[in-house]
């Protein structure tokens, strides 16, 4: 059964947008509420898609969707509130990397996922395996169907070369990568049809190759011996 996002999601998400204090919030908290209970099961919707294809550890719609509340403690931006929705949904057990994002807003609806904040022994290793044998990377991304969704790989670089690694490298590109990210937008028409979250949970799919690529490499050495 489908379940699409309600227009109040998008009302509301317009509207803290414009309103975007403690007063106004606790007025219309039944309306986030609702909102909220809307986007839970949405959520709820594609954890079961993707538990057809993939193994999620995240449980529920409930946990999946992120709170509205800011962190404001370190930002020039004090308003209390976030004006989008948004959930992220991991992958069970250590040889599953990757995880998936869903971001709903007025004018920014999009899908992603990938590898935002690898840590430094993660990175090395991510480029030691990367430069050892490229092009199984360079084949998932050039491919026409990672095109078709995705268009590009996408993240944070380096202007040089990472340290220790040949600046003349023929995967230098890609060796320069901080992050690894792959993304999709959607139009607020799309977000708003009643087959969305099947277009979600077929986006997600879609980053498999990438996801399995990266979990292999993850997991293994260069001779391929698991290490976890």
């Amino acid at each position: 059964m489908s379940t699409p996002i309600p227009s109040n999601v998008f009302n509301f998400l317009h509207e803290i947008a414009q309103n975007n204090n403690r007063d106004w919030f606790t007025e219309n908290k039944p309306r986030y509420q609702e909102a909220h209970e809307s986007l839970v099961k949405f959520a709820d919707e594609i954890i079961h898609g993707m538990n057809q294809t993939d193994t999620i550890e995240t449980p529920s719609g409930k946990k999946a969707i992120f709170r509205i509340y800011k962190d404001v403690r370190f930002s020039k931006d004090k308003s209390p509130y976030k004006t989008h929705f948004g959930g992220h949904l991991s992958r069970a057990t250590k040889m599953l990397r990757g995880g998936y994002y869903f971001h709903i807003e007025p004018g920014n609806c999009f899908v992603g996922g990938g590898f935002w904040n690898p840590s430094p022994e993660d990175l090395k290793h991510i480029r030691e395996q990367i430069a050892a044998d490229p092009k199984p990377l360079f084949d998932i991304i050039n491919s026409a169907d990672f095109k078709k969704h995705f268009g590009t790989l996408d993240g944070e670089k380096l202007k040089s070369a990472p340290k220790g690694f040949d600046k003349n490298h023929p995967a230098i590109e890609l060796l320069n990568y901080k992050q690894f990210l792959i993304s999709k937008t959607f139009s607020d028409k799309d977000a708003l049809s009643k087959n969305y979250a099947q277009k979600v949970i077929e986006t997600f799919q879609a980053m498999r190759p990438f996801f399995d690529y990266m979990s292999e490499i993850l997991t293994t050495d260069l001779n391929g011996e698991l290490i976890i």
